[in-house]
């Protein structure tokens, strides 16, 4: 199952689509071309720089920072117009670089980084850039929204996107959020089985599945001496006899005892 959630992400309810998502914004940092039909003399490359602002040829500074593209296009337009320097100006500006709103990716991604919000970016699109999620990785990731003023933390569940058919759920990311992976809950086993050690708990694992992971129990052991010590809510650790299909919870620790017999 995990093979096929490298890239699997969410189910992301509650969060209203940004306005920016609609149509990028213009920001600090985006590298823009910028042409001029008929007038090659014209062509720009430039960057916004600190103050929401580019140095075009013959109008001087031009505020484009909080525009779309075809604003920002709109306005130099219309400067070169009463300028008087070309005469009904069709002029065409594009992103090539968005720089200026970025999401972060952390934990357990194959590269987790800053990565550059586009007009359609979604949650799947990011994790998407960051590599996908690397098989320690959990089922559920957590999306800090910062849009409000204060963060908002919210778990996701990356199986429910494609097990429950919910593909139109990819909602947009915002400017500063943070997607973070936390790392796959373990359980540990030992004694009389075949591969002692810690494996990944996979959701909903009994303990006759977890036995199995563990390659089963060896000829000197028996599923009759079988303990589960766990942490209770105190954090006081508790030794409990299951039945082979009771639930294993994260950081169990499974231990088979050899047969008396």
């Amino acid at each position: 199952m995990r093979a096929l959630l490298v890239f699997i992400l969410l189910f992301v309810v509650g969060f209203a689509m940004p306005a920016s998502a609609k149509e990028y914004l213009l920001g600090s940092g985006d590298i823009l071309r910028i042409t001029v039909y008929d007038q090659p003399d014209l062509t720009l490359d430039t960057r916004v720089n600190e103050s929401g602002a580019i140095s075009f040829p013959l109008i001087g500074d031009v505020h484009v920072a909080g525009e779309t593209a075809t604003t920002a296009q709109n306005r130099i337009a219309e400067k070169l117009l009463k300028g008087g320097f070309v005469k009904n100006p069709q002029v065409n500006l594009i992103v090539t670089q968005y720089r200026s709103k970025q999401v972060s990716v952390l934990g357990q991604v194959n590269r987790p980084g800053k990565y550059p919000l586009e007009n359609t970016s979604t949650l799947t699109d990011i994790l998407a850039q960051a590599g996908g999620i690397n098989p320690a990785g959990a089922d559920t990731l957590v999306l800090i929204h910062k849009q409000t003023g204060k963060a908002e933390y919210m778990n996701i569940d990356t199986l429910a996107l494609y097990l429950d058919g919910k593909a139109n759920l990819d909602m947009p990311v915002a400017d500063e959020d943070i997607i973070y992976v936390p790392r796959a809950p373990l359980f540990y086993i030992y004694g009389e089985v075949q591969r002692p050690g810690s494996f990944r708990l996979e959701r909903g694992m009994s303990v006759m599945q977890a036995l199995s992971v563990g390659g089963g129990v060896t000829l000197r052991g028996t599923q009759r001496g079988i303990e589960i010590r766990r942490r209770d809510a105190d954090g006081k650790e508790i030794i409990i006899k299951p039945s082979l299909s009771d639930s294993v919870h994260p950081d169990d620790v499974i231990y088979v005892q050899e047969s008396l017999l």
